[in-house]
């Protein structure tokens, strides 16, 4: 884990702060008992967003209905990352009921539930047998691939084929794995999900959405969210300095939540989305010292810098030995 977990300043001076004074126990504190209501607003108002795009905006533009529903579509998402990190009431299975129907149809929430709460070992971020959100192969898995798999990895690592080609390559490793070594929490999980998808194209094909549109409203939402997780986590020597900070504060970093200043939520994964600038604010010197300023000032500079050039390899570059000493996951 990150050696910096426990790190809050004793007095927060910026008067936007949200955070008590008295520290990170009373605040911590604080939340555990709250209601969050920004939290639940937003929820309210994403869903009346994607029902105002497919029920009445498609009936005279539905390809403005798209982008409008793409965009809650990809809010949901974030949604339903707040509440498996137990936000917005203090009942998880109430969190969990207002976010279980995946409005991209693609991703069942419990299988992110788990894959998710995994990915925050942070001693493992970026490992490609032990992150399930990593990016990165193992040299020996790279090196069995054949060359045009290679090829639609090395585009898939810039962000344009990240955008593009993405949302696909991701469903279709995470659907593998699945199939591959299928849990009863797994077969449990996507049983849940059909059921809670079903209402969701019933309900689009009773609207004057047509169905295929709503796919590709879904597969834009996706795409979206490839943005922001496109250089979430790089490979470093030391954990904590595998999360980025992107100090974005226009509409893509309310779409993702807050969750651009990534590495302050994993070392506070409690803390809900509306305080996160204001606890960076208030220790942006600590926070970039522990992550070894992995930092960009907003995603335009990774659209310029990253659009076409890749930022990364496909192979894991730190990981090589260690990795080819381990048996791969079935």
């Amino acid at each position: 884990m990150l050696d910096n977990v426990n790190y809050l300043p004793d007095a927060l001076k910026s008067a936007e702060a949200l955070i008590s004074v008295q520290g990170k126990g009373a605040y911590m504190k604080s939340i555990a008992l709250r209601v969050e209501w920004p939290t639940l607003a937003l929820l309210f108002t994403t869903y009346a967003v994607w029902a105002g795009a497919v029920f009445w905006i498609a009936g005279w533009s539905v390809p403005l209905a798209v982008v409008i529903a793409a965009l809650a579509i990809a809010q949901q998402s974030s949604l339903q990352h707040e509440v498996l990190h137990g936000h917005p009431l203090r009942l998880q299975w109430v969190n969990e009921a207002m976010v279980r129907p995946s409005l991209n149809l693609a991703v069942p929430y419990g299988r992110f539930r788990d894959t998710h709460l995994a990915h925050h070992r942070d001693a493992n971020l970026t490992d490609p047998y032990d992150d399930p959100e990593s990016n990165f192969l193992a040299a020996r898995d790279w090196a069995a691939l054949p060359a045009w798999a290679k090829f639609v990895c090395c585009i898939n690592n810039t962000l344009a084929g990240r955008i593009l080609l993405g949302p696909a390559i991701g469903q279709w490793a995470f659907m593998r794995g699945d199939l591959r070594a299928p849990s009863r929490r797994t077969v449990m999980s996507w049983l849940a999900h059909i059921v809670a998808t079903v209402p969701i194209v019933w309900l689009v094909i009773q609207s004057p959405m047509p169905l295929w549109a709503y796919l590709i409203a879904a597969y834009l939402g996706l795409s979206l969210l490839k943005i922001r997780t496109f250089l979430e986590h790089r490979a470093h020597e030391q954990s904590r300095a595998r999360s980025v900070i992107v100090e974005d504060r226009g509409p893509l970093a309310f779409l993702f939540l807050n969750n651009n200043l990534h590495a302050v939520h994993h070392m506070y994964p409690r803390v809900p989305w509306y305080d996160l600038p204001a606890l960076y604010r208030s220790g942006k010197d600590r926070f970039l010292a522990c992550n070894d300023s992995y930092i960009y000032p907003s995603y335009g500079a990774i659209f310029a810098r990253h659009l076409v050039r890749a930022k990364d390899p496909v192979e894991h570059p730190l990981m090589h030995r260690a990795l080819d000493d381990r048996t791969p996951p079935a």
